[in-house]
């Protein structure tokens, strides 16, 4: 993934600090992410999520609201309605490099900024909301012990998080006016509400009333024991991979024709945790995949080694070259198994009269069917002669280059 650090002017003037995530690969479409009340767009969830859809071809910008991260202004003199004007100038910002977005993606208050703002960019296509609640005065919670101060003097200093923040009386006269139904009932996108039910800053209400008021399409998705900002990678990782799924039913991410020799595209492997060994696989803008090492050798866990996808791969073409011999045969052959693991042996062990360790692949066929011991024998034989066995039998050439 290519990172690209731009500004643009905010609402009021302000230059606003953006990351603009592109993908490494053809860019099929153009995302749009608002980060929660106070965060910033370099939270977990904004990175993983703005990973995983650049892997599927999906561009994503995340700015900082006004007065926050890196973005120029006062913090206490914006509003939600402000966050809304901020969002759009991100949209005219994004249409400007010919990018206009066609998915929005909005954490917590950001997820009802992006409700509110979908209205107006026609290009918008699907709508994501992540802990969003349903009306924007519900962060007043947050500093709820500072209301009387707001509002009596105008603006207060509260702590959030453990950093300070100065909130304005417009900002809770703003919030107090704001009705967000007339918005979701009219969104005429694609919704798709994310909610832990566990959520203890935005409860899952939120959630229910969000999705009610929607009309079709919409969908719902649990995010199960996550707590409100996804502050762990597992979470934010699962949301990620769920939102680049969903959103593939309603956008055009039809890709262009795969490099000339590459008949099946590329397959791209991207590092998603610099302090592990996960990687993010992609092969074309359709499938997905994780890599990662076992604990015991300092990895995660949370996807295969690289030597079980070439086992996998194995496996598979196994399985393909079987059930296409049987099926031109027209043999009752009603179902195969593979079971592949591998090892390093010595050579001499495998009888090649060489002293170095060679890597060994066993592979166990199981074949389903009523068929006869010739068949069997025959479908053992027609094994051997799947691709992938082939080009790991003999020696492959491997090409390298630094881009």
């Amino acid at each position: 993934m290519k990172t690209e650090k731009i500004t643009f002017t905010g609402h009021d003037g302000s230059e606003l600090a953006a990351r603009l995530d592109l993908p490494d690969g053809p860019h099929l479409a153009t995302a749009l992410f608002a980060h929660c009340f106070t965060c910033s767009k370099d939270i977990l969830p904004a990175r993983r999520i703005a990973a995983r859809l650049a892997g599927a071809g999906i561009a994503v910008l995340r700015f900082d609201f006004t007065g926050l991260g890196h973005s120029e202004g006062e913090f206490e003199n914006t509003t939600f309605t402000s966050n809304v004007a901020d969002l759009r100038a991100a949209c005219a910002a994004l249409s400007d490099r010919g990018m206009a977005p066609s998915l929005l993606i909005g954490h917590s208050l950001g997820g009802a900024a992006v409700l509110k703002a979908a209205g107006v960019m026609v290009d918008v296509k699907a709508v994501v909301t992540l802990g969003a609640p349903f009306a924007p005065n519900h962060v007043t919670h947050n500093f709820a012990d500072h209301l009387e101060e707001i509002m009596k003097d105008g603006v207060a200093e509260v702590d959030l998080g453990g950093r300070p923040f100065r909130i304005g009386k417009d900002f809770l006269d703003d919030i107090a006016a704001t009705e967000l139904t007339p918005a979701i009932t009219h969104l005429n996108a694609a919704l798709l509400v994310m909610h832990a039910p566990l959520d203890q800053v935005v409860g899952i209400e939120n959630a229910q009333e969000i999705f009610v008021t929607a009309r079709h399409p919409k969908s719902f998705v649990t995010l199960d024991d996550a707590d409100h900002l996804l502050s762990l990678a597992d979470d934010a990782e699962y949301a990620a991979g769920v939102i680049t799924a969903w959103a593939r039913r309603y956008l055009d991410l039809s890709p262009p024709a795969p490099p000339p020799g590459v008949p099946e595209g590329i397959v791209r492997v991207s590092e998603a945790d610099p302090n592990g060994f996960l990687q993010d696989v992609s092969s074309g803008p359709l499938h997905h995949a994780l890599a990662d090492e076992p604990l015991a050798y300092g990895g995660t866990n949370k996807g295969m080694s690289p030597y079980g996808f070439v086992a996998a791969g194995l496996g598979a073409c196994t399985s393909m070259t079987i059930r296409m011999y049987a099926r031109r045969k027209g043999w009752p052959l009603s179902g195969v198994r593979v079971d592949v693991s591998h090892d390093k042996v010595h050579a001499q062990d495998a009888e090649t009269g060489r002293s170095e360790k060679i890597d060994t692949f066993s592979r166990s066929i199981h074949l389903s069917g009523e068929l006869s011991d010739v068949q069997r024998q025959r479908l053992l034989e027609i094994a051997d002669k799947c691709p992938v066995h082939k080009t790991l039998e003999h020696s492959s050439r491997i090409e390298t280059r630094l881009a």
